[in-house]
């Protein structure tokens, strides 16, 4: 399906506000905010599929030579990948040698709202990494740690299956809080708990009355 920026600007914007009581702290500079975009799902999901038809989901190879259970692909100026050579942003899609897609205005207008929601106003996200999510797979506990400005907070959109969220510390070997989340949620951090662990538990079979069987991610970063 093809939408122009304008129209999924204005379905993202006639969306009602959050629910009162919805922004739940998790620690200083972290919040949760329940159901958040709930009312748009279907237009980002509609934006998803946009991206992914110029930059098609893959399942990207770490450094050490392992293909990562979840596919990912990415939108904006700049794009996270990973491969033999290590982790990095990219210009340009490795995949196809072609500019990332632009980052779709839904995108950018909900995670300025979000990180506005969070205490974090004036985010400008240049770069949103998609994250597709099947039955069994998971995301181990990582930082985001290769962006130049760790002032700027990190915005993640869930969408789709229900997933467990695990929030940890500054240190890997510090306990998790385990988060369910579920579609139209969002988390934010930044500022005091910009460098945290964070990973997703392994998903669980399900379906979804928009995403079917798959839980997407959006990440978005001002990475520049």
């Amino acid at each position: 399906m093809k939408h122009s920026r304008l129209a999924l600007a204005d379905l993202f914007a006639g969306a009602p506000p959050p629910r009162q009581g919805s922004v739940r702290p998790l620690a200083p500079g972290a919040a949760l905010l329940q159901g958040f975009v709930h009312a748009s799902l279907p237009a980002l999901l509609q934006a998803i599929e946009h991206v992914a038809q110029q930059a098609p989901f893959r399942r990207m190879v770490t450094p050490g030579g392992h293909a990562m259970s979840v596919a990912m692909t990415n939108c904006g100026t700049v794009g996270w990948v990973t491969d033999r050579a290590g982790y990095r942003y990219s210009q340009t899609d490795p995949q196809t040698g072609l500019a990332w897609p632009p980052l779709p205005p839904i995108f950018v207008a909900l995670a300025v709202g979000a990180a506005k929601a969070a205490g974090f106003p004036g985010f400008e996200p240049d770069a949103c990494l998609v994250n597709r999510y099947e039955p069994g797979t998971k995301l181990s506990l990582h930082q985001d740690k290769d962006e130049r400005d760790f002032s700027q907070p990190i915005v993640s959109v869930s969408l789709g299956l229900p997933a467990v969220f695990l929030f940890g510390g500054e240190q890997r070997n510090r306990k998790p809080m385990r988060l369910r989340l579920e579609s139209g949620d969002v988390v934010v951090w930044g500022g005091p708990a910009r460098h945290r662990y964070h990973g997703v538990d392994l998903l669980a079979e399900g379906s979804d009355p928009l995403a079917g069987p798959y839980r997407y991610n959006l990440t978005l970063r001002k990475a520049l």
